[in-house]
């Protein structure tokens, strides 16, 4: 079971105020290569992993931005580590 959830919010400067909508495609793209467990929400993406493969990815993903033009990125993330395991499914379950 994995022991960590982390929720990104990626946030790439643009060279001409571009739209962030082609990059942040990339970064999740990053994040299904990695074929960790995620969902996509309006805000935010959520993976379910081990934290040192989560934060691995979150690496990949700034990388990507600085290859893609981008001079800068904000990432906001949220994690939640529990060594005994952590899962989406067990804090989304009473919501569904």
């Amino acid at each position: 079971m994995a022991n960590a959830l982390l929720s990104i919010q990626i946030i790439p400067k643009t060279k001409n105020g571009e739209d962030v909508i082609p990059f942040v495609d990339e970064a999740i793209a990053i994040i299904d290569q990695a074929s960790v467990r995620y969902e996509v929400h309006p805000l935010e993406t959520t993976m379910e992993g081990e934290l040192y493969e989560l934060f691995a990815i979150v690496e990949k993903m700034n990388e990507r931005m600085i290859e893609l033009g981008s001079p800068s990125i904000i990432s906001q993330i949220k994690v939640l580590y529990k060594p005994d395991g952590a899962s989406m499914d067990t804090l989304t379950e009473k919501y569904r």
